[in-house]
């Protein structure tokens, strides 16, 4: 339970990792009470997937869990058919109840298994957002000036060039404190992009005669491209839900100056070791290359285990080091012909989109037989038979009779 560790304590094992704590000492003045405080943490269904980005608030939220407080896990599932507008340069498309339904079907499951089920509190704000009359809004609305909307930096920059702001999109930091007056939270989390919203939730609380809660973002994680914040919309994610090898090779492709990040928020080191990291790779000590084996085994032994991530490593070394076929590698059988276009078997195989397309990957080298590359599309029927080929890095297809 929370008073089983002194406050102090508490405090620094909740704030690794973390971008921002409002008020100052206002954390460690609650975590003093020793009391069980109530974590609001509100997810939007907009997509149909969690990302390692997305889990690590859900992380921070299961560390107040294991302190002994309560996680008030917020379904938006009224708020998503709003769209929050936050680090948007133009206005979002609106989603309509169906596909929040199937997003939530997708989601809430994998968000449930990242938590601990004791201490844990699942909300939709449909309870009571949805029945808000026009009363209920022109009174929430009364609470909040245009211009203190317009202090948040991404509509400063959308109304300064002159770009459209709907009033729905005013609404929704609105609606997201309300979430917070609902539910009594003592504390919110979010990402660093939420932190206009989350203290809106604080003002309102407070307007409305609750204590106003403690808010608490986390840095934004950085995606496998390098360059923004992981997003399923632009593909640069990884899934909770992938498969362990494919979670294990999508984080060996990582750029290097993302280590430090990556080891402090998505596999939660310590951010003193988590620097110690970068501090070897860039000194020379550590080659990037272990470091991110290091970090992929310890994310794949989060969400599978440390047998999934053994396993998943083996699989990464015979395609990647000792170039040998993954053991359920696709067959194809062959016809009866003595000469074969290779560029036709790889299309008909579907390893390729078109003939030209394999006949490019052919000249360039990145297509090859047994680990030997091809030079020429024509090739004897006698010396595909059993052979595997692979084409690019990660697809193969094994001939047979």
């Amino acid at each position: 339970m929370a008073d089983h560790l002194p406050a102090e304590r508490q405090l620094e094992i909740l704030t690794q990792g973390i971008d921002t704590v409002l008020p100052e000492g206002g954390l460690l003045r609650l975590l003093a009470e020793g009391r069980q405080l109530r974590v609001k943490l509100g997810i939007d269904p907009t997509a149909p997937d969690v990302t390692l980005g997305w889990a690590v608030v859900f992380r921070l939220l299961r560390r107040f869990q294991e302190l002994g407080h309560v996680a008030v896990l917020i379904v938006g599932d009224f708020t998503a058919q709003v769209g929050d507008p936050s680090d948007r340069a133009a206005t979002r498309r609106r989603l309509d109840r169906d596909e929040v339904g199937d997003n939530v079907s997708g989601v809430l499951d994998v968000v449930e298994s990242l938590l601990l089920d004791d201490g844990l509190e699942v909300r939709r704000n449909s309870e009571w957002l949805a029945a808000l009359d026009m009363h209920g809004i022109l009174d929430l609305t009364s609470h909040f000036t245009v211009s203190q909307i317009l202090d948040r930096d991404d509509f400063k920059k959308r109304w300064e060039a002159n770009q459209p702001i709907s009033l729905i999109e005013f609404m929704y930091p609105l609606l997201q404190a309300m979430d917070s007056v609902a539910v009594e939270a003592d504390i919110e989390i979010g990402g660093s992009d939420q932190l206009f919203n989350l203290l809106v939730g604080r003002d309102l609380q407070e307007r409305m005669g609750q204590p106003p809660q403690v808010v608490m973002t986390v840095p934004l994680l950085v995606g496998t491209d390098g360059a923004k914040k992981m997003s399923q919309s632009l593909g640069n994610y990884i899934s909770v839900r992938d498969a362990p090898e494919e979670m294990f090779g999508k984080t060996m492709r990582i750029p290097d100056d993302l280590l430090e990040q990556w080891y402090s928020l998505a596999a939660g080191f310590t951010d003193r070791d988590a620097a110690d990291v970068a501090r070897r790779v860039a000194d020379g000590e550590l080659h990037p290359g272990e470091a991110k084996r290091a970090l992929a085994r310890c994310i794949v032994t989060i969400y599978w285990g440390e047998e999934a991530a053994v396993a998943a490593e083996e699989h990464f070394d015979r395609l990647f080091v000792e170039r040998e076929a993954p053991d359920d590698v696709t067959e194809h059988r062959l016809g009866d012909d003595a000469l074969f276009s290779l560029a036709v078997l790889l299309e008909e195989a579907g390893l390729v989109s078109s003939r030209s397309e394999a006949r490019r990957l052919i000249s360039q080298g990145a297509v090859r037989i047994e680990g030997e590359p091809v030079t020429d599309e024509h090739v004897d029927r006698d010396a595909l038979v059993g052979q595997v080929v692979r084409v690019g890095k990660r697809r193969f297809v094994r001939f047979v009779e």
